[in-house]
């Protein structure tokens, strides 16, 4: 009879996207928006509003796959959209080049990630080694077995520590315990501020009409200025740049208060990167909704449901390139995001190329009235990657 043990798994990201031009999305970013767009209907079967990052959840993940072997790897590299090179080199390098282009000061923006093995666990040096050089990841031991407690404290202090204390409590009393032999963890932040801001004076309260149909209060923020635009088929979208340019936020909003379902389900890769070649800078009259979402989720039947299933399983979990035999399986993956959008900009926080021609200035502005329902994606202009998506059903 099997050794059955858990390997925790724990995913946590702060962070804003959207799209843009930019340069070349190298086979990560291309993994990461396959990823996001294939688990968005499992993860979001119901209405309300909804944020999460999908590059964070991707990168727990894929660090994970990286001690996976034989049929589960097989069923994590599917899920994950992993091309059969080498993805944790390629991960590393569009994780760097985040961290790099975030410490340049237009903005902040950060990735992290951090390895939480069982103190004296005999885990395979190897695997340690890739994770630590490919994700440059930490090495933290603990020790569950006799203060999973204490343990589950300290993996909760370093999330709000790289999450500027915006996501908090990650992993909740019992998540961790005794049996539990390693957690994996990733944080991303974001903070930035409009290139062209959005004034305070300009904000009115506004009404706000949900899919029902039922209207609710809202503080609408106000502006006209030059914007990525779209009017595509049955729906409009917009891109705003946050300073530096290389981050952006698009809002692709429903024609129609009750279209956002309709729209969601045309959400692919290939759409997405044909919606935002077709858009042309132009000035806009911009009404956006102030919101700020928080959004948990234990993410162990999403992807179980999404073809990861043997990972969960403990008699058919194959991750013997963590610890040299079959005694591991994830026993949960859980994932918390924040988002706050106003005036100045946005934060958010968790633990995704597009060119933009310019083309004659229309005699009137268009009209962006983001008044019913819409969704909204933060993505690194220059490699594409979706860092973080969501959607507004009702702004609070």
């Amino acid at each position: 009879m099997r050794t059955v043990r858990s390997a925790a798994l724990a995913s946590f990201l702060w962070a804003v996207i959207a799209f843009g031009q930019g340069g070349q999305m190298g086979q990560a970013g291309e993994s990461v928006n396959r990823f996001f767009c294939a688990i968005l209907p499992e993860l979001s079967p119901a209405d309300g509003n909804l944020f999460f990052s999908p590059a964070s959840i991707w990168t727990a993940l894929t660090m994970t796959s990286a001690g996976a072997a034989g049929e589960t790897e097989a069923q994590m590299r599917r899920v994950l959209s992993l091309p059969s090179e080498d993805i944790h080199r390629q991960a590393g390098r569009l994780l760097s080049d985040l961290n790099a282009r975030g410490q340049r000061g237009n903005y902040e923006l950060s990735v992290a990630n951090s390895l939480w093995p069982q103190k004296g666990y005999p885990f395979l040096p190897a695997f340690f080694s890739l994770v630590k050089e490919s994700y440059g990841a930490r090495l933290y031991e603990v020790d569950y077995v006799a203060d999973a407690e204490g343990a589950r404290g300290q993996i909760n202090r370093w999330v709000e520590k790289e999450t500027r204390e915006k996501i908090r409590d990650i992993v909740p009393q019992g998540a961790v315990d005794r049996m539990t032999r390693l957690v994996l963890a990733n944080a991303i932040y974001f903070k930035g501020k409009w290139q062209e801001q959005f004034k305070k004076e300009d904000t009115r309260d506004d009404l706000f009409t949900k899919a029902d149909g039922k209207k609710v209060s809202c503080r609408m923020m106000h502006r006209k200025g030059s914007v990525g635009y779209l009017k595509g088929d049955n729906f409009s979208g917009v891109e705003m740049d946050y300073a530096g340019g290389d981050i952006s936020m698009l809002i692709l909003l429903p024609d129609r208060h009750d279209g956002l379902r309709e729209l969601e389900k045309k959400l692919t890769p290939e759409n997405l990167t044909g919606w935002t070649r077709r858009m042309r800078r132009q000035e806009v009259v911009l009404f956006v909704p102030r919101f700020s979402i928080t959004s948990p989720f234990d993410l162990g039947s999403v992807l179980a449901k999404s073809g990861m299933k043997d990972a969960f399983d403990p008699q058919a979990a194959d991750f013997s390139r963590m610890d040299g035999k079959r005694d591991l399986f994830i026993s949960k993956v859980l994932h918390k995001a924040f988002v706050d959008v106003n005036e100045e900009g946005t934060e958010a926080a968790a633990a995704t190329t597009v060119i933009v021609a310019v083309t004659a200035m229309p005699a009137e502005p268009v009209v962006f009235r983001a008044d019913h329902p819409f969704f909204f994606i933060l993505r690194d202009r220059a490699t594409g990657t979706v860092l973080f998506a969501g959607r507004v059903s009702e702004p609070k």
